[in-house]
C-alpha cells in the first residue's frame, strides 16, 4: 500500500512552512530542481543594480477527486518591483502547461497550420 503524507494547510509565511516537515521536503525538492537544471548562477551583487526579491508560494496539488496528493513549493520573483526597460526587456514563461499545448494543437489542426 502506497501512502503519501502531505500537509492539508497551505501556509502563507515561510516560518510556518518551515515548522512542517512536509513543506520542508517540498522546498528542498524545488531547490534541487533548480540545482539539477542549472536555473541560476550566483554572481556578486553590483551596487548600481536593484536586487529583485523572491517569495515562496505554497500550494496543495489535488487529483481529480479533490484529494490532496502533493505539497508544492515555488520560489518566485517579486515581479511587481521591476520596471520595464530597466530590469527586463522581455518576459519568459518557464513552463508550458499541457492544457495550453492542447489548445495550440486544436487551433493548428483547425486552421491547417504546420507546427515545428
Amino acid at each position: 500500500m502506497n501512502v503519501a503524507y502531505v500537509s492539508k494547510v497551505e501556509p502563507k509565511k515561510v516560518k510556518k512552512a518551515l515548522n512542517d516537515e512536509n513543506w520542508v521536503i517540498a522546498i528542498q525538492e524545488e531547490l534541487n530542481q533548480y540545482r539539477r537544471n542549472n536555473v541560476w548562477e550566483l554572481t556578486p551583487r553590483r551596487p548600481e543594480l536593484q536586487v529583485i526579491g523572491t517569495k515562496w508560494v505554497f500550494q496543495n496539488k489535488m487529483d481529480d477527486s479533490g484529494e490532496i496528493i502533493k505539497n508544492k513549493a515555488k520560489l518566485v520573483a517579486k515581479g511587481y518591483s521591476q520596471e520595464e526597460g530597466i530590469d527586463y526587456d522581455e518576459t519568459y514563461a518557464h513552463v508550458a502547461r499541457l492544457k495550453e499545448i492542447r489548445i495550440l494543437l486544436v487551433i493548428a489542426s483547425t486552421m491547417k497550420f504546420k507546427l515545428y
